[in-house]
């Protein structure tokens, strides 16, 4: 699942939004790193929606403007958290090797003098 899938899919796990709360919400989690485009979300909502992971919740205009809303189904909650699981083992793992390095000395390669 890529990155921005997944922050999409983690921002309607509290609830419905529409395409800029999306944003805003994507742009927050993230501390402004991951930006998404209007294209760029509309894309992908509508590959998640074909997945069966989210789903139109209903329209609203406000100031003269149409708002659709999307919220997460089942099955994008399961997405979520299976993905989640599967960087929280990752993350695991490097902290291990992170720790086992911290403890090695450092290897002297090619020293001359």
């Amino acid at each position: 699942m890529s990155e921005q899938s997944f922050l999409i899919l983690a921002a309607l796990a509290d609830e419905p939004r529409h395409g800029y709360g999306l944003v805003t919400e994507v742009a927050a989690m993230s501390e402004n790193r991951v930006q998404l485009r209007a294209s760029t979300l509309y894309a992908a909502l509508e590959r998640l929606a074909s997945r069966g992971l989210i789903q139109p919740e209903g329209d609203e205009v406000e100031n003269g403007r149409l708002r659709r809303y999307y919220r997460l189904t089942d099955a994008g909650a399961a997405a979520v958290e299976a993905e989640t699981q599967r960087m929280t083992t990752q993350a695991r793992a490097a902290k291990r090797r992170l720790a086992r390095r911290a403890r090695q000395p450092v290897p002297r390669l090619g020293v001359i003098g």
